[in-house]
């Protein structure tokens, strides 16, 4: 049996960014220790981390409860106001924000200056989005798809920005954007998809139109993994989205001669390695 396997699969610069901080706050770090949220989102991550003592903040209202001990912020980045809570009830802060995430926080504020409306592409409900969202006025918009478009509460004569969340889907990133355009507004169009994301995205749709099978390694609650489960997808219908091993049947990759394998930014090596491995395929 032939394999591909992602040369991009598995942790991406700001996740790697973020455990490490963590870890490092276990070893000499002041305790107790908290994250706001999980740290990445995959179980296996958080569940070592909470063997080890880390505790998650599940809300602001659990913030708000806390006397003493360290707080954690995540990856996805937060609002401005969880930084001011934080501060204000004297607890020891550790960023681990990507720094992509970081940069859109300060453009959402530069752009408010110059007095134009931003809007995010992106999931409303997802933690980086709120956390971007944090940083802007009463007039920021988040937009998911194209038809959202039609009923936005957006003037003609409104100047706009648009951004982006970094782990959104490149191609309907480019989609949305260009039926804002058509609509004649006056846009400053900034793409803030990560590097990593795109490159991500653009290998496992490569591979997937490769091979007779594709499994998508990934936390269930991972936006960017479920996104590469959807391009893997449409070019391979013979495809898995799995959080660990045990999750994959397999009998459904012994009877074809390709498979390939990639995984969202938030699944560690070693779980990739373990399905590598116990698949009995060989990595070319």
């Amino acid at each position: 049996m032939e394999v591909i396997v992602a040369k991009t699969a598995g942790f991406c610069f700001g996740v790697k960014r973020a455990v490490e901080q963590v870890y490092h706050q276990i070893e000499y770090g002041i305790k107790p220790i908290y994250t706001l949220g999980p740290i990445i989102h995959n179980e296996e991550v958080v569940r070592d981390l909470e063997e080890k003592g880390v505790q998650v903040l599940h809300s602001e209202d659990d913030l708000k409860k806390l006397k003493e001990g360290t707080v954690i912020i995540r990856s996805h980045g937060v609002g401005k106001s969880v930084y001011d809570q934080i501060k204000a009830q004297g607890l020891e802060l550790v960023d681990a924000t990507c720094p992509f995430v970081k940069k859109i926080h300060q453009i959402m504020q530069d752009q408010n200056k110059e007095g134009r409306r931003v809007v995010i592409i992106g999931d409303e409900n997802h933690p980086e989005v709120v956390g971007i969202k944090g940083w802007g006025d009463d007039k920021t918009l988040v937009v998911k798809s194209e038809k959202q478009l039609d009923g936005l509460p957006v003037e003609k004569s409104e100047k706009l920005c648009i951004v982006s969340q970094t782990t959104f889907n490149y191609n309907k990133f480019k989609d949305i954007v260009e039926k804002f355009s058509k609509k004649g507004y006056d846009i400053i169009t900034l793409n803030t998809i990560c590097n990593a994301t795109q490159e991500r995205q653009v290998e496992a749709e490569r591979i997937a139109s490769q091979v007779e099978a594709m499994i998508v390694i990934g936390g269930k609650s991972s936006s960017n993994t479920r996104k590469l489960y959807e391009i893997c997808q449409r070019e391979c219908k013979n495809t898995y989205y799995i959080q660990t091993l045990d999750d994959l049947d397999p009998e459904s990759v012994n009877s074809v001669r390709s498979v390939g394998i990639t995984a969202g930014a938030s699944t560690p090596k070693k779980i990739i390695e373990e399905v590598h491995t116990n698949v009995r395929i060989k990595r070319v």
